[in-house]
């Protein structure tokens, strides 16, 4: 039974992390967009990252995303610490390895809070900590027929 002292929504969502995973398989906006749903959210931020033709000026053919074992678990503790850092009701987010084609989405990630500028900026701190503490490497293909791995 909620306290007469709250208003609805005012404490925090038991668990914000709703949905973490590191795939070999195609992601959606969809789903991720739904995990993070929370009727006491006024802001919902979401982030797509797909995979660009070019990179440094050179054209891209294939990439591919691979990960170290630890990925899953540094991925959860980037999220737990958005998470104690924000009024974040519910997070998401997801990152794909594998081979990608241009145009593939390689991550989404979303985030909800009571408010669109607090959702903006968990977001962006979501997805900026994920790409630099969660140990997914990608590998690049050049055109040219050179190669480059980002990340390693």
């Amino acid at each position: 039974m909620a306290s007469t002292h709250s208003h609805p929504g005012e404490q925090a969502a038991q668990d914000p992390v709703r949905l973490l995973a590191i795939r070999d398989t195609p992601l959606t906006v969809d789903e991720v967009f739904r995990a993070v749903g929370d009727d006491a959210a006024g802001g919902t931020a979401l982030f797509v990252g797909t995979v660009r033709n070019h990179d440094g000026g050179a054209d891209v053919d294939t990439l591919g995303y691979s990960c170290h074992p630890t990925a899953e678990a540094e991925l959860r503790r980037v999220a737990e610490k958005v998470a104690a850092d924000y009024p974040v009701r519910a997070l998401a987010a997801v990152h794909r390895v594998g081979d990608l084609e241009v145009g593939d989405l390689a991550v989404v990630v979303a985030v909800s809070c009571p408010h669109r500028g607090e959702a903006f900026e968990a977001c962006r701190r979501l997805i900026d900590d994920l790409k630099h503490e969660v140990p997914i490497w990608k590998h690049q293909k050049f055109s040219d027929g050179t190669e480059e791995w980002v990340g390693a």
